[in-house]
């Protein structure tokens, strides 16, 4: 049995204050949109009048997954370990986002297929190197979804005692929109063909390769259909990890910044155990993964930002975060119509 948390939906009562503070800003009522929906959605999350971002942090969960080897990734096995080694030298993607945007990085080992550095930095929270082939046999077992599960709350609680209130999570995985492409199959309905795209780059050819090897793999599961069975029998190590983080994140009532398809993925999968986790969570873009705008339509969630993205590490999710910003510092800063002794203009 994997860990229970116990999530609630933020307490309603805070709701017309909070709405009342909102539209007697000095500004016409409803003037500044999305600011005022996330405002009122983190209010709630804190219940507070006055909320506050503390010590953003983004946790980036690696693994490589068995799947790989039937060739559905444009992308060798070496590239996670690789790529892993290279957010600590601060010259990814990710890294200038985290250093623009006031984040710290936190790079935690899954289940990468490699020795890696610890006393670099990375976290080790390794489960085994890398999941088993999913075409073949389960990815994991049931005793190492828990331990994903555990070890990813753990996670977060250390960024709850380093002081943070609002975290975003990414992923590195050769290999992860297969097994992304499959729990949006299995838990939504929709078409596997709908749910798969080119991943890191393949061609025409490479995603009809893809949709036949994950067909195949679909075909032979026979399990009961939960999403902690999708979850163990299809999953990534750093995916379950991620979902384990998600839901010790609401459950400590934090703010959960959703990066791409991957990451809504293990949203959805967190949705389907507790879903009151979705009010918790900040969509930050749309990407261009074929599946994702699908996924976030079937969720009812709104992104931020639609700018192509197709890279992970929770970069969308990092950019999103000053909007996020933006509404928490108009609840704090700005004036009412009587502090500013402007006349109600609406």
């Amino acid at each position: 049995m994997i860990q229970i948390f116990h999530i609630t939906h933020p307490d309603e009562r805070l709701r017309p204050a909070l709405r009342e503070k909102i539209d007697n800003l000095a500004k016409p009522k409803g003037a500044l949109g999305r600011l005022e929906e996330l405002a009122l959605q983190i209010g709630l999350i804190q219940q507070s009048l006055s909320p506050t971002l503390r010590h953003p942090q983004n946790i980036i969960f690696a693994a490589d997954h068995g799947i790989e080897a039937e060739g559905v990734s444009v992308s060798p096995r070496d590239v996670t370990w690789q790529q892993t080694l290279h957010f600590l030298q601060g010259g990814a993607g990710i890294n200038f986002l985290c250093r623009q945007h006031g984040f710290t990085l936190k790079v935690v080992d899954a289940g990468v297929d490699h020795d890696l550095p610890y006393e670099r930095g990375i976290l080790d929270k390794k489960v085994r190197r890398g999941s088993r082939n999913f075409l073949h046999e389960a990815a994991l077992t049931p005793e190492e979804l828990e331990q994903c599960i555990s070890r990813g709350a753990e996670v977060v609680r250390l960024c709850r005692d380093e002081g943070s209130n609002v975290l975003s999570f990414g992923e590195m995985g050769i290999g992860n929109t297969s097994a992304s492409s499959v729990w949006m199959h299995l838990m939504t309905g929709i078409s596997l063909q709908q749910c798969v795209g080119a991943g890191a780059g393949l061609d025409d050819e490479g995603v009809r390769h893809k949709y036949d090897v994950l067909s195949r793999a679909v075909a032979r599961y026979r399990g009961d259909g939960s999403a902690e069975d999708i979850m163990r029998y299809f999953g990534g190590l750093e995916m379950a990890m991620a979902v384990g983080a998600m839901l010790q994140a609401a459950e400590l009532k934090m703010v959960i910044l959703v990066d791409g398809f991957i990451m809504t993925n293990c949203l959805l999968a967190a949705s389907r155990l507790y879903p009151a986790v979705m009010d918790y969570a900040v969509f930050g873009h749309q990407g261009d993964e074929a599946g994702h705008k699908l996924l976030l339509q079937w969720l009812n969630a709104r992104p931020l930002l639609h700018l192509g993205l197709r890279l992970g590490e929770g970069s969308g999710a990092v950019c999103a975060y000053p909007i996020v910003d933006s509404a928490v510092r108009m609840l704090r800063e700005m004036d009412s119509f009587a502090q500013a002794e402007i006349t109600k203009y609406f």
